[in-house]
């Protein structure tokens, strides 16, 4: 259904910001309801012939596939796919792949699948908004010999060393290239020899002639063609020339039909630029009023984090983390192998707001959003991280030799829809290591000698001291069955106890592999002020071990959430878990605990 233009007012249960704030300016003044589009992107006359927009503003996340796509880009993601959907607009997924050096098809698949994970899609008004910067070399090209005809573009054959020289800097304005003065006949015909291979890499560049002591030194001349030999992985070896970022950005965004344009805030001093792309090609018909507006917004700071590819890339490469997937990474699909869900990344961005001011966002209120997400939706289970057997030694005498009594545990004490997860008990059992106190700290309620505790949803019992080895390592708890005092029976509350400790039977307990993560990073701003972040690297962010957990888990599947009672939030991972192997990774606390 296509939505009209009028009704500007977005989902009145979201919280507003500076960029609502102009979309619903812009909305009201009608600025972006005379545009057309045809169905594709394309130049001005391909529009012209198309029918009224039906989508009332359109957004864009042009990632550039040089790398996995980490939590900032989330935030980007649900930013720019969300303003969509709540206007009743298109948000297209672009490709700004116009660097073929850095750039791979590998990254390409694996940024549609986050994106696609995280709830969005491209899909609207029957069209797909799948795109690539490299589809439209052609017009960016056909753009350049225009700038170039119309005597606002030239060809430099300064040295790089001259062209930074020549620049000027802050307070100093910048030196006119030699070059700067020659005809739009000779720069299109030195451009041309560009284009077919006559010059070697970086022999050359295309500048735009704008104002080379203009105060914002983006403004002075800079690039927008390189000479570059690199096979790209959409158009092969098509080209030896390759658009500047900047230049195709703004061009992007206009055939596109792109009405707000969302950057983060070191673009800011890009937009006269971009603004000065777009109007010198309106100027010559190739672009049509109205034209795209960028906006920029303040990056996710966030702490205990890098979010340089580069410096993830180097984590990967020097071996310090498993891989791009690693659950210790930022990485959209390190993040969902340590357990996060669609939900929790949206409610995060959602809850940290968009702001035009950088600021620093704890690491807790990621945690916390998951949590949340968590609390509602994870199966209940018990498992013993740290296990040392627990035997009751009056079981046979009360119970009966070899008797196993049958305990029950909702799967989710607030969805008693979700039903039972069985398991039994017995004489031996395990428990937590640290259940067990000979000498008892204050305020300790759980097993010491003459203690009586609960087995949760199972028995209370008296503990009797334990057995230790040589070195006097406690090797095994021992206790009494108090009889009569089983969860959920009459007798259940007939003696009184202050502590309740988790248990897995040592009959139907399942070994399982437990990947124990924490943060990677020591230092809450491990990179800010050029430090060194390999030096702040936690070197207790990763340990493995051997856990007894309970029978229900058995059917547990690759990327399936659970709540082990009283340690946190576990997820099978996706990667490595399988029935014979079973693998769980630790999500987060049960509340936050980091350095406390």
């Amino acid at each position: 259904m296509t939505v009209p233009h009028t009704a500007p007012e977005a989902d009145s249960n979201k919280p507003s910001n500076f960029l609502r704030q102009i979309i619903d300016a812009d909305l009201a003044r009608g600025t972006y309801a005379s545009r057309r589009w045809a169905g594709s992107p394309g130049d001005a006359a391909h529009h012209a012939a198309g029918a009224p927009d039906p989508a009332r503003i359109r957004t864009r996340f042009p990632p550039e596939p040089n790398g996995y796509l980490h939590v900032g880009h989330a935030k980007s993601i649900c930013l720019n796919f969300g303003l969509a959907r709540d206007y009743g607009g298109v948000c297209h997924m672009r490709f700004d792949d116009t660097n073929p050096e850095k750039e791979d098809t590998e990254y390409v698949d694996s940024i549609l699948e986050a994106v696609r994970w995280l709830g969005f899609g491209w899909d609207a008004n029957g069209t797909s908004h799948l795109f690539q910067a490299s589809d439209y070399f052609g017009f960016m090209y056909r753009a350049a010999e225009y700038l170039i005809e119309a005597g606002h573009a030239y060809v430099d054959e300064q040295s790089p060393e001259e062209m930074r020289a020549n620049r000027g800097d802050f307070g100093k304005p910048g030196v006119n290239s030699p070059f700067r003065g020659r005809t739009p006949a000779e720069n299109l015909a030195r451009f041309r020899e560009m284009r077919d291979g006559l010059h070697a890499d970086g022999a050359m560049v295309l500048r735009a002639k704008i104002d080379m002591a203009s105060p914002n030194i983006n403004m002075r001349d800079p690039a927008i063609y390189r000479i570059r030999r690199a096979t790209h992985h959409n158009t092969g070896d098509t080209w030896c020339i390759y658009p500047m970022y900047t230049y195709a950005h703004p061009l992007e965004d206009a055939l596109e039909q792109i009405t707000h344009s969302i950057c983060t805030l070191e673009f800011e001093d890009q937009r006269p630029f971009y603004d000065w792309v777009l109007q010198r090609l309106a100027e010559g018909g190739l672009l049509a009023h109205p034209l795209p507006q960028q906006y920029e917004f303040a990056r996710l700071n966030l702490t205990y984090v890098i979010t340089s590819k580069r410096k993830l890339a180097a984590l990967v490469n020097e071996h310090k983390v498993s891989g791009w997937d690693d659950p210790r990474m930022p990485t959209i699909v390190g993040l969902r192998r340590r357990g996060y869900t669609p939900e929790s990344l949206q409610l995060f961005a959602e809850r940290i707001g968009v702001t035009k001011s950088d600021s620093w966002i704890d690491y807790a209120t990621l945690e916390g959003c998951l949590r949340e997400t968590l609390d509602g939706s994870a199966a209940r289970a018990m498992a013993v991280l740290d296990p040392v057997k627990l035997v009751l030694t009056n079981w046979d005498e009360v119970m009966g030799a070899g008797t196993l009594d049958a305990c029950s545990a909702p799967v989710h004490p607030h969805h008693p829809e979700r039903g039972q997860r069985s398991f039994v008990i017995g004489r031996e059992v395990w428990i937590e290591r640290s259940d067990y106190e000979e000498t008892p700290p204050q305020g300790f309620f759980r097993l010491f000698p003459g203690n009586k505790v609960r087995l949760k949803y199972g028995y209370i019992i008296e503990c009797t001291g334990a057995a230790k080895d040589a070195s006097g390592h406690v090797t095994e708890v021992h206790a009494t069955l108090i009889p009569d005092t089983k969860s959920g029976t009459p007798g259940s509350s007939s003696v009184k106890v202050k502590g309740v400790i988790t248990w897995v039977s040592a009959h139907d307990g399942l070994r399982a592999e437990v990947r124990m993560y924490d943060r990677l990073f020591l230092d809450p701003q491990p990179d800010a002020g050029g430090k060194d972040y390999l030096e702040s690297l936690n070197p207790d962010s990763l340990k493995t071990v051997t856990a007894i957990v309970e029978p229900s888990l058995a059917n547990a599947q690759p990327d399936e959430k659970f709540q082990f009672e009283r340690h946190g939030y576990f997820v099978a991972d996706r990667v490595d878990h399988a029935a014979s192997k079973p693998v769980f990774n630790f999500a987060v606390g049960l509340k936050d605990s980091f350095g406390k």
